[in-house]
């Protein structure tokens, strides 16, 4: 059996245990009048990942890899010729791109001070968008890209990939349903061991990098040796921090979860904790959103401590009336009665969702691959979005809100009935956008 054909297989297994037909991934519809042809952005990283996930779906055409440094291209071209036996064009600018009526569609896995500029221009050129988390850089961001994918008429993803789990689907549904009773109570943890960043010095850019490209739209900094290419998440001209890294994952799903939408207040506490160096944004943390439905939603990063929690390095629980449900980082749920008893557990459990439950790159590529392929059905059959820019956002808001909060160590009050506006509070408002470099600002 070739390794395609034993991932597709896998994939369908896993989605056998969902409930409705909207979940189950079915191969027999993709019998299509044409490719869906794609380009990859961003290659240096989680960009391959993206490459590996669309190879596995028949029909879909890997034509631009697009990245500013030439070393992450090539990589990028490589594995793609490897894994579909076609060699991309490779591009250093995607925008030279939007132009080629036959691109359908790009997927974004730029540094996140890119998501929202790359994601509206590929709208305004009608094409189809697959971003991941976080959608934005800044609160403003998120909600231009929302109304960008509406006003031209676009589908746009993000890559927050729990959405399109098998068993998490089927957990959101039982939660629903209310196996626990009334849900109140959402606790999320991310644990990682990432070790010091030191203190940069300025140098010479290399000559592989475009580095004014890879700028964009941030203010112009000085190029040093300790940013790319991933240490630039900790910079806040740049990242957006461990909660928006990787918090954004449980913060949606709890969120999912709960049926919550804006929050009416957010605290967080937290620091630089680990070691002294560049790093600015927290690597302990702990933010809390609470909502006027009288329900609550806690997260606890550990950037540089890995001990894990029910057995994984990430999670969170949902805690009802009537019991309890962990997910311990993966595909994977267990729900408990008010006596602790095991009551539920989902039947099927994918290895790679456990292995890589702190993998940077992500979950793995069989369930990677289910997300995209929902995004690729979207395309193709009109079918829904499991996480669509118009929610999606929400969640990222959410993670926004609590950076913004410990950033001005203060409790915000939110206005749900305003999209989650901060009250009464001028210099956190002030984080809602960002300043951007003249003649880069996104523009719908």
């Amino acid at each position: 059996m070739h390794r395609r054909d034993f991932i597709r297989n896998s994939l369908l297994s896993a989605a056998a245990v969902s409930l409705s037909s909207e979940q189950i991934l079915v191969s027999h519809r993709f019998t299509l009048e044409k490719s869906i042809r794609v380009a990859v952005l961003g290659t240096n990283g989680r960009g391959l990942e993206h490459i590996k996930a669309l190879s596995n779906i028949p029909d879909v055409e890997i034509a631009y890899i697009c990245d500013v440094e030439e070393h992450a291209l090539a990589k990028g071209v490589n594995l793609a010729e490897k894994r579909t036996g076609k060699r991309p064009r490779a591009i250093k600018d995607f925008r030279t791109i939007l132009d080629d009526k036959h691109l359908d569609a790009i997927t974004i896995a730029t540094p996140d001070h890119w998501h929202a500029l790359a994601t509206i221009l590929a709208c305004q050129a009608g094409k189809h968008v697959y971003v991941e988390k976080p959608c934005g850089h800044n609160p403003a961001e998120g909600e231009l890209m929302a109304a960008a994918a509406a006003k031209y008429n676009r589908l746009v993803q993000m890559g927050n990939q729990r959405r399109s789990w098998p068993n998490l689907r089927e957990a959101v549904q039982l939660v629903h349903e209310g196996i626990i009773g009334k849900v109140y109570f959402g606790e999320g943890w991310y644990a990682n061991n990432r070790k010091s960043i030191g203190f940069g010095k300025i140098t010479a850019v290399p000559s592989s990098l475009d580095w004014e490209l890879w700028q964009g739209p941030a203010p112009r900094e000085d190029y040093r040796d300790n940013l790319v290419p991933y240490n630039w998440h900790w910079f806040w001209n740049w990242g957006t921090g461990e909660i928006c890294n990787n918090g954004t994952h449980e913060i949606d799903c709890m969120r999912w979860m709960l049926q919550v939408q804006y929050p009416s207040k957010v605290t967080s506490s937290g620091g630089r904790y680990a070691y002294q160096d560049d790093w600015q944004c927290s690597d302990t943390q702990t933010a809390s959103f609470e909502f006027p439905e009288g329900k609550s939603i806690t997260w606890i990063g550990r950037s540089c401590n890995p001990f894990p929690e029910e057995g994984g390095g990430r999670g969170f629980k949902i805690y009802g009336e009537k019991g309890t449900l962990v997910n311990d980082g993966g595909d994977h749920y267990r729900i408990y009665d008010l006596d602790n008893h095991l009551i539920r557990e989902s039947v099927h459990r994918a290895s790679e969702a456990h292995a890589d439950v702190i993998n940077p790159m992500g979950p793995g590529e069989t369930l990677d691959t289910v997300h995209f392929k929902n995004f690729i059905d979207a395309i193709r059959d009109g079918v829904p979005l499991h996480a669509p820019i118009s929610d999606a956002h929400i969640s990222v808001l959410l993670c926004h809100l609590g950076n913004i909060a410990q950033r001005t160590q203060s409790t915000l009050i939110c206005d749900p009935s305003q999209r989650g506006r901060i009250q009464n509070h001028q210099e956190a408002m002030a984080l809602w956008s960002r300043t951007y470099q003249p003649g880069w600002e996104p523009k719908i």
